[in-house]
């Protein structure tokens, strides 16, 4: 009898104890957790020493209240001038109603990423390739706006998306390098061209001014020789000794620096010979 009454005591212990341990519950920081009363939902216990009923109340979600990173996978989006991109995405975001993203959704991590892919494809489908290049900022903060409502029905907040990488495809990568290349190419050109027609009409003008400026020179000199005609004409009037004196200077100069020129082979001849020797010959007379 008394070991019937042990045993039932012990029995009753054990009871009691695992009676207790399973209704105390040390819930840690970072997380909440969801309790279930005969399968419906009851309350939702904060991190420390909380109490439940036991063989009631059921632990069932544990859900942390951390930010949560998602990484949005890869994929091909089509801008509004038919080009194709490649774009990817991270999402932060932190659970604040924990009962909300367990029963709202059936996994909210998937819908939020399929939400992201989709809203990210709707976005950059109404702008040009070199919008979507350049607009990050843009699209950051048109995607925040379009899945921010969406998600608060689930209990969750988004803290903020970033575009990670916004490319084109390696064929359009392909294409506008070689576009690129042409258009170096055409401006190098047209570079070239330039110069090439500025410096030709330089030459031109360094031309006509040389041509302007000989014949200044020209008309200079044809002036200063009138002049000196002139002068000279005055000074011998109706003489025809002093005329015939520089002529006859100005040819025997010329006959002598031919004389004296390495290339000269020639034997300059007055023109009236017969004349030329009698007047050596009168001279000589004399």
């Amino acid at each position: 009898m008394e070991i019937g009454v042990l045993y039932s005591t012990v029995i009753f212990a054990v009871i009691v104890i695992v009676t207790l341990f399973r209704g105390i519950k040390i819930v840690p920081q970072g997380a909440k957790w969801v309790v279930q009363r005969l399968g419906k939902y009851h309350s939702t216990l904060s991190p420390g020493l909380n109490f439940i009923i036991p063989y009631f109340d059921k632990v069932a979600y544990k859900v942390t209240t951390k930010d949560i990173v998602l990484d949005i996978p890869s994929q091909e989006v089509i801008t509004k001038d038919n080009v194709v991109i490649i774009a990817n995405a991270v999402a932060f975001i932190n659970i604040v109603h924990p009962e909300k993203s367990v029963y709202g959704v059936e996994d909210y991590r998937l819908a939020i990423r399929n939400l992201v892919q989709t809203s990210l494809r709707s976005i950059v489908g109404e702008m040009q390739l070199d919008d979507a290049l350049s607009s990050r900022d843009m699209i950051k903060a048109k995607l925040k706006t379009s899945i921010s409502d969406d998600i608060a029905d689930w209990g969750i907040t988004l803290k903020t998306v970033e575009i990670q990488d916004i490319n084109p495809s390696s064929t359009m990568q392909t294409a506008m390098e070689e576009q690129a290349a042409a258009e170096r190419q055409r401006r190098a050109t047209v570079t070239r061209a330039d110069g090439e027609k500025q410096a030709a009409i330089l030459q031109a003008e360094g031309r006509l001014e040389a041509s302007r400026r000989d014949a200044q020179a020209k008309i200079v000199l044809a002036e200063a020789s009138q002049q000196a005609i002139e002068k000279v004409t005055m000074a011998i009037k109706d003489q025809e000794l002093p005329a015939m004196y520089l002529l006859g200077e100005k040819y025997i100069e010329s006959i002598k620096a031919i004389s004296t020129s390495e290339n000269g082979k020639m034997i300059i001849l007055p023109a009236d010979i017969p004349a030329a020797v009698r007047g050596l010959i009168g001279n000589i007379g004399k």
